[in-house]
């Protein structure tokens, strides 16, 4: 069972930036980052193929966020030009499986989830 840790969320100002950080224990193929505002669905966001190190970003934060790997076990989420609309709870969720890079943004793709990690851009 693979255990999976959000970090960097926080509070900032429309147009700041912040960078969450997902940690994972064990092998994982692939790793996305989703987001769940108040009630809405839970969305994607980003998702990365680690091993083609194929990337896929929602269109609504295209060019605003990206998403990187670290080594084996960590993923990031960069996060610029912040708007209120981006303030959700954050998860990170990992699989063992590739996950081919169409298909990236979709929730039945993981088999692990993080927590969350809360993050809320104030006008």
């Amino acid at each position: 069972q693979a255990q999976v840790a959000e970090f960097g969320g926080g509070s900032v100002q429309t147009g700041g930036s912040l960078r969450l950080s997902c940690r994972a224990s064990g092998y994982s193929a692939s790793v996305a980052w989703f987001r769940q505002a108040a009630g809405k669905e839970r969305e994607g966001v980003a998702g990365i193929w680690k091993s083609y190190a194929t990337t896929r970003v929602a269109d609504s934060v295209k060019g605003r966020f990206s998403i990187s790997q670290e080594g084996a076990s960590t993923v990031y989420l960069q996060m610029n030009d912040l708007k209120p609309e981006d303030t959700a709870k954050y998860y990170c969720a990992t699989s063992r499986a590739d996950v081919p890079t169409a298909q990236l943004l979709r929730t039945d793709a993981y088999e692990f989830w993080g927590q969350g990690t809360q993050v809320t851009v104030a006008t």
